[in-house]
């Protein structure tokens, strides 16, 4: 996820931090606002899923590649 997420928006990516914990919990934050929890969702997100609420939390688009 952390690779397809850098691959398609680094030229918008401030900061990429990851934060361990325990019991399996798995959250991605955009400016402060969740996103997506596997702790509400009780799954792992799918392929893709995490980059297309991240384009509709942000309102950006891929960077097409070169």
């Amino acid at each position: 996820m952390m690779a397809e997420m850098l691959e398609k928006y680094t030229p918008v990516i401030e900061q990429f931090t990851l934060i361990p914990s325990s019991g399996g919990r798995f959250e991605v934050t955009v400016d402060d606002r969740l996103i997506y929890s596997k702790k509400a969702t009780g799954r792992h997100a799918e392929e893709g899923e995490v980059a297309r609420l991240f384009e509709e939390a942000t309102g950006v688009k891929p960077m097409p590649r070169e």
